[in-house]
């Protein structure tokens, strides 16, 4: 039996307090046939003023206090959204040196969202929870919501990308999946946290109309259909206010409007004031004093701004007593949810039944974006035919690499390790060759390595000269979690690959037309050689099965179907964020204006006309699709009404394939700026050659709507509407007209 489970039991056994009533064998509160909120209300009667106050406030790096004198037991946290990080000392931020907190590494949850598949989110939240039980956790600091909105963000890698809808379909089964073990999700980062550099302060500005359409909508998918427990404060500012105890977004949107009956928690270091926290939504304060990364401090725990600077503030009558309360009811219903949850499993870690969960959405989420002909006279560079070449030589630092080590709160200790290479070679064997291409240094936080001029030169001239005596060459580079990439703390630097990979690609193409770039990264990047280079894969951070899933894919053993959730726009300005000059991003330093409004990804590329390099939705196959017969069974829709869209999909190619049909609907004509389409809706259906299906879709006037700034309120104007459906944000299979009355 876990020790928590222990205690928790011997408590029951000897703990001393009065029972309700005379029919009660057990107090309230420990009784788990009544109901929660009867529960909360019993417990909450029994505790002290200074045992309401410390359970609001962490007593550990990942720990809060429960009530021991009521058997209560304390709440254990762990990062992070991809896997149960390894174990933290109890007051600082090094490692314990533990060698049983070794777990499975999830893909990324971009690598997630690229899937476009609702049962593989429920299978990941799952998998995860039974994995934090094992570890005795009762809270994970994930998922990640926050929307794609610069490539330049180090933490894209740990979101569901550029569309709120897409994020929103996908967060509410990774809830469902990990709660149901007795696990919360704690959902972050509420909210704008868009961007690492100057994440502290930057104060974020933008539209109402932006914040609803756009920011909002996946956190409110999270708490209202998700369900979820508890919620994470974003670092940032908005509109004056740290997240993390902000009037607007707190109280107002999340408590009031949305209704969360869960804890608000800080992200490490993100509380700032006493009087604001007690007042403006903060429930749970952690990592006070730090910069939530590395940093340590003098003060305690006792020293934090919900602990006696707070107990000071209610002895005083500074802040009503209903506030402590309102944060108590809520620890204590999660406490219930989760540590003290008697019927909970104890869970399992790195089994071949997680290992399987994290291959399948690796499998799923590999995006074909390009695979073209060499020449006229051959066929596309892939899938790599096992006979057609004697030496196939990989090159490249991420080919071997531990892509799990940095990156910040999202670091993990993973039990096992499937490179790319080891992947390749399972399946190639001898014909494999390795060189490493480009040196990428260690993982920092902070700072980045400098590698000399003499090492890139060296490894990329001896890369070049073996691709010329190669058959195939395949390059495994991208990005890596080191300070200033993908990275907690820091934004990219630049849209351009580092270390010198541009150069290593223009020129092993040079030396060996036969060509394959695999890309491991959390974030889109400039490929000016794209148009030489005859296939593409955006392969993401797949975790311990990452290289079976490449290898799967890139041997055609697995045919790909995962497709782009963010868009790669050919250059940095062609982002909407980057149009408007430094004040839109990275903001002047102390604040910072969304100019581009609604107008995100694929939003600001259609309605602008500024073509993607890769556009929203874009993946390719070893098979072919085709649409037919789209139709809707009315021509009008009216309030209250539902109109239902569809096509047939056929596979007419020769290998079993998975599609992801897309919906869009367009305003044809509106009183306010719309963008040309948005996703209404998506299905992702497997088929085998020669093998159709018709998809449906329902369509309602909420799929019409707009906030509207002058009534705070959602609106859709009547008038005429396209529904646009396609396997792409850009690839458009057929339009349907329609008219809202």
């Amino acid at each position: 039996m876990h020790i928590k489970s222990s205690l928790l039991s011997l408590t029951m056994a000897i703990v001393s307090v009065a029972p309700v009533n005379a029919d009660s064998t057990l107090p309230a509160y420990l009784d788990e046939s009544r109901p929660l909120d009867e529960r909360v209300e019993d417990a909450l009667s029994r505790m002290t003023l200074r045992e309401k106050v410390a359970m609001c406030h962490a007593e550990g790096k990942f720990a809060s206090p429960g009530v021991a004198r009521l058997g209560i037991p304390d709440l254990w946290m762990s990062d992070g959204p991809h896997g149960v990080r390894a174990e933290i000392n109890w007051n600082d931020w090094g490692y314990s040196g533990r060698t049983n907190d070794s777990i499975t590494a999830f893909p990324a949850l971009t690598a997630l969202a690229a899937t476009w598949n609702k049962d593989l989110s429920y299978d990941y939240g799952n998998a995860l929870a039974e994995e934090a039980l094992y570890r005795e956790k009762d809270m994970m600091l994930g998922p990640g919501v926050n929307i794609y909105r610069t490539p330049l963000n180090g933490r894209n890698f740990e979101y569901m990308g550029e569309d709120p809808y897409l994020a929103g379909e996908l967060v509410v089964p990774y809830i469902k999946g990990m709660q149901k073990n007795g696990v919360a999700a704690c959902v972050k980062h509420y909210a704008l946290n868009n961007q690492e550099l100057w994440r502290g302060h930057i104060d974020v500005n933008l539209s109402d109309r932006a914040l609803h359409e756009i920011y909002l909508p996946a956190f409110k998918r999270a708490v209202v259909d998700g369900g979820s427990w508890s919620i994470m404060g974003a670092y940032n500012k908005f509109r004056g206010q740290h997240c993390c105890h902000n009037e607007v977004l707190l109280n107002k949107i999340l408590k009031d409007d949305w209704g969360f009956d869960g804890v608000v928690v800080t992200d490490w270091g993100g509380a700032h004031d006493t009087r604001e926290a007690a007042l403006y939504g903060l429930d749970l304060e952690m990592g006070s004093y730090t910069n939530g990364l590395t940093s340590e401090s003098a003060f305690t725990t006792d020293d934090y701004y919900l602990a006696n600077p707070y107990l000071n503030m209610l002895q005083a009558g500074e802040v009503p007593m209903s506030t402590l309360d309102d944060k108590v009811r809520r620890l204590l219903r999660l406490n219930f949810r989760t540590a003290m949850n008697r019927n909970k499993p104890f869970g399992s870690v790195a089994t071949p039944e997680h290992y399987a969960v994290a291959e399948q959405i690796g499998n799923e989420a590999i995006v074909l974006l390009k695979n073209s002909p060499v020449s006229k006279k051959e066929g596309k560079l892939l899938p790599i035919q096992p006979d057609k070449y004697d030496r196939i030589l990989v090159v490249g630092d991420n080919a071997t690499r531990n892509l799990m080590a940095g990156g910040g709160s999202s670091e993990l200790k993973p039990k096992d390790i499937v490179t790319p290479l080891d992947g390749l070679k399972a399946i190639y064997g001898d014909k494999i060759e390795y060189t490493q291409g480009y040196a990428a240094g260690r993982p920092m936080y902070g700072h980045a390595d400098v590698i000399p001029a003499a090492v890139t030169d060296s490894l990329r001239a001896k890369a070049v000269e073996m691709a010329k005596n190669a058959g195939l060459v395949i390059m495994v580079g991208g990005l890596n979690k080191n300070h200033f990439q993908d990275c907690e703390g820091g934004d990219r630097l630049e849209y351009a690959l580092p270390f010198g990979q541009p150069e290593l690609i223009t020129e092993l193409q040079a030396a060996n037309p036969n060509l394959v770039v695999v890309l491991l990264t959390g974030n889109a990047v400039e490929m000016p050689w794209a148009a030489k280079v005859p296939a593409i894969v955006q392969g993401w951070y797949l975790g311990s099965m990452a290289g079976k899933s490449l290898a799967g894919v890139l041997s055609g053993n697995i045919n790909p179907s995962g497709k782009l959730p963010f868009s790669f726009p050919a250059r940095l300005e062609d982002n909407g964020a980057h149009h408007f000059g430094t004040i839109s991003y990275p903001g002047d330093s102390i604040r910072q204006d969304y100019k581009e409004d609604i107008l995100v990804g694929y939003r600001w590329h259609d309605t602008k006309k500024i073509p993607a390099l890769f556009p929203f939705g874009h993946g390719l196959s070893y098979t072919d699709f085709t649409y037919s017969n789209p139709r809707a069974d009315s021509k009008t829709l009216t309030d209250g009404g539902t109109l239902t869209a569809s096509v047939t999909v056929k596979n007419t190619g020769d290998c079993e394939g998975k599609e992801i049909v897309q919906l869009y609907i367009g305003d044809d004509k509106a009183s306010v700026l719309r963008p040309l389409k948005e996703l209404k809706a998506f299905a992702k259906v497997s088929l085998q050659p020669g093998q159709e299906e018709t998809v449906t879709f329902p369509v309602t006037v909420d799929d019409l709507k707009f906030y509207d700034e002058a009534t705070s309120s959602w609106k859709a104007e009547p008038g005429k509407f396209t529904i646009y459906i396609g396997a792409s944000s850009t690839d458009i299979k057929a339009k349907i007209p329609f008219e809202l009355k």
